[in-house]
């Protein structure tokens, strides 16, 4: 459950820091009056979102077992790979965000209301597509029952309310190292799931090697106990891996994880008498409505 709130609160938080940035130029721009075309805009977005992830749980329930596995397997990858690039992507951004949508909001505004309800629909659709198909995978990897989903409702619910606070100034926080430590912890999540379609790929004999077990600690971590459950749901952890889920979750976790992180853990030295150092820029704060 922790993984998919995480999953709904990081990318919940986006699409929030979005809409906020956007709000608040216009209102401080004098343009409140477009606040409309803007609100459809989200709500169109949000619309497709659902509807993508709706299409994916009930439009692959006729299929036949190994349709199934080949199709989540393949998704699962699919949304891996989409995920890995934002968070490498808004960790390099993160501090120039809010200049970048303003001047797509600039020339939104020159061109007309259709405009501005497409710079809208686009900036936060494309978080809302990634969102649903990255929750889609978790979910299903997490296991079946309502606590996946419940997790990614109530992390969804967190980052409105975040996003709202934001909004109002009423709470301010280092985005940039936000960002940086839940996009760490993502790139874990990332690699159970894409453990977990290697092993839909195996069942649907896209792959070989499903019977070839690299360990089984069943009896040590009962998949329905708590603690299995608790693994499971947190890390996407499987007591029998196959060989192959390991090497590629190995394979995937080691190096992007310390490529993420190799940045933000250099530490700074302290420049020599009389060197000249630059200054470190402060990461942008979120926009205030006030």
């Amino acid at each position: 459950m922790f993984s998919n709130y995480l999953i709904g609160l990081r990318e919940g938080l986006e699409a929030s820091l979005v809409v906020c940035i956007l709000i608040a130029y216009l209102v401080k721009t004098g343009n409140k009056a477009k606040l409309g075309p803007l609100w459809l805009g989200v709500g169109l977005a949000a619309a497709l979102s659902l509807a993508f992830g709706a299409g994916l749980e009930f439009g692959t329930q006729e299929l036949t077992f190994k349709a199934q596995e080949a199709i989540g397997g393949t998704l699962s990858i699919v949304a891996v790979g989409l995920v890995t690039w934002m968070v490498f992507w808004m960790k390099r951004t993160a501090r120039h965000l809010k200049a970048e949508l303003q001047g797509k909001l600039d020339a939104a505004l020159a061109m007309g209301t259709g405009a501005l309800v497409a710079t809208a629909f686009l900036a936060v659709g494309r978080e809302g597509l990634e969102t649903s198909l990255f929750v889609w995978r978790s979910v299903h990897a997490a296991g079946d029952g309502a606590a996946p989903l419940i997790g990614v409702l109530l992390g969804i619910g967190s980052s409105i309310l975040l996003g709202w606070l934001f909004y109002r100034g009423a709470l301010k926080i280092n985005l940039a190292k936000f960002f940086t430590w839940t996009g760490g912890m993502l790139v874990v999540v990332a690699a159970g799931v894409l453990a977990y379609g290697v092993h839909d790929l195996q069942e649907a004999d896209f792959l070989p090697g499903l019977t070839n077990k690299a360990f089984d600690i069943s009896a040590t971590i009962p998949p329905d106990s708590w603690y299995g459950t608790l693994l499971k749901g947190t890390f996407n952890f499987q007591p029998d891996p196959t060989v192959l889920q390991l090497i590629v979750w190995a394979l995937y976790l080691v190096p992007v994880l310390a490529l993420f992180l190799a940045p933000s853990l250099v530490k700074r030295t302290k420049p020599k008498p009389g060197s000249e150092s630059e200054p470190e820029s402060k990461p942008e704060s979120a926009p205030s409505g006030s």
